[in-house]
């Protein structure tokens, strides 16, 4: 694919505008999604940080949710942050006993795992997939992976502290998702990672 792709990022809540500056920077086009024309013509898909009950809530007001649950079943790549990973996830620890969810990873995900706001803080992480090079993390109210399936790839963990081990980075096919935010730091590896990934689907 030689034109830049087109992403959609989805805007019923959360930090849009810093995933569109991202996916601007790595040669993507954006469009924001807040209804399902939207959808269309999209060649993949971001899920952005946020509250994840609030968005999850709205896509079923807005009858985005099946239409989203049958892109991303259907190959539509997508990349989830924070709550974007929450949104992803096949089941939930910790949530609404009536939360639902698009689904795409078959993980477990625990919401606000590692703490509330003031808990919130930054880490270095290896992932190898993106370089030699460590990705600093921002976690804000995070989730972590508590269970992942077999065909689950784990890109990356928490590599001290009290959460040393967790699980905070995933893929599962052209599924990815982050515990963290990589569109607050200005390290572009996770959306380039996902961008390259989106241009091969297609």
């Amino acid at each position: 694919m030689t034109a830049a792709p087109l992403v959609g990022v989805l805007a019923l809540q959360g930090d849009v505008r810093e995933h569109e500056r991202a996916l601007a920077a790595v040669g993507a086009r954006a469009r924001r999604v807040r209804s399902v024309p939207e959808l269309d013509g999209l060649d993949g898909l971001v899920i952005p940080g946020g509250e994840s009950t609030t968005m999850s809530n709205l896509a079923l007001r807005w009858g985005l949710m099946g239409p989203l649950r049958e892109r991303v079943r259907g190959g539509l790549p997508a990349y989830g942050s924070c709550a974007g990973m929450i949104m992803l996830a096949e089941r939930i620890e910790g949530g609404r006993a009536d939360q639902e969810t698009i689904g795409g990873l078959d993980v477990t995900v625990r919401r606000n795992a590692f703490g509330r706001q003031v808990d919130s803080f930054e880490a270095d992480l290896d992932m190898p997939v993106l370089g030699d090079a460590p990705v600093h993390a921002v976690f804000i109210r995070a989730p972590w992976v508590e269970q992942v399936g077999d065909s689950v790839e784990v890109l990356g963990r928490v590599a001290a502290g009290p959460a040393a081990g967790r699980i905070v980075a995933v893929r599962q096919g052209v599924v990815v998702a982050t515990s963290f935010h990589p569109e607050l730091t200005g390290d572009l590896r996770v959306h380039e990672y996902f961008v390259e990934m989106v241009r091969e689907q297609a």
